[in-house]
């Protein structure tokens, strides 16, 4: 397995293990909780470094990044069919979530926490989120590409 983009990958998990991210969740956070922040700092992720030079090399990221996830939820203990279905699943909230922050930048703090609320449904902590998200896609703006790519960039 190429382990060009393992510096990314990694970088999304340590991101989603920040235990700010679940204070005051109605819930204890689970993978789905996970798996979900995990999938929003992909989605700003692609989002700021988007560009006809990058296609190709987001496009081999994102194959790469859920090839992991599809691996995480094999190791779970999941069966071959219940992974076609969940990764469809969690395709298909990926793409959501793309075409909902594709505007963040147009959004109001309200609407960004509704945004939020449509995937965070057990988060209290909305207001912290849009902080954090907003910082974060501010990072992503300050770093290259292939700063993630070669690890260099610490969170």
């Amino acid at each position: 397995m190429n382990l060009k983009f393992i510096n990314i990958y990694n970088n999304f998990v340590k991101l989603t293990r920040n235990k700010d991210l679940y204070k005051d969740f109605k819930n204890q956070d689970t993978f789905s909780d996970r798996l979900i922040f995990f999938l929003l700092h992909f989605a700003f992720f692609l989002k700021v470094y988007k560009n006809d030079s990058n296609e190709k090399l987001l496009q081999e990221i994102y194959d790469y990044i859920f090839r992991q996830v599809e691996l995480s939820v094999r190791e779970i203990g999941y069966g071959d069919q219940s992974i076609n279905k969940k990764m469809k699943d969690y395709l298909n909230l990926f793409y959501a979530m793309i075409d909902k922050i594709h505007n963040w930048d147009t959004l109001d703090n309200k609407s960004k926490k509704k945004l939020l609320l449509n995937f965070l449904d057990n988060a209290v902590n909305i207001d912290y989120l849009v902080v954090y998200f907003d910082k974060y896609k501010l990072f992503l703006l300050n770093n290259t590409l292939n700063s993630h790519i070669k690890g260099v960039v610490k969170h």
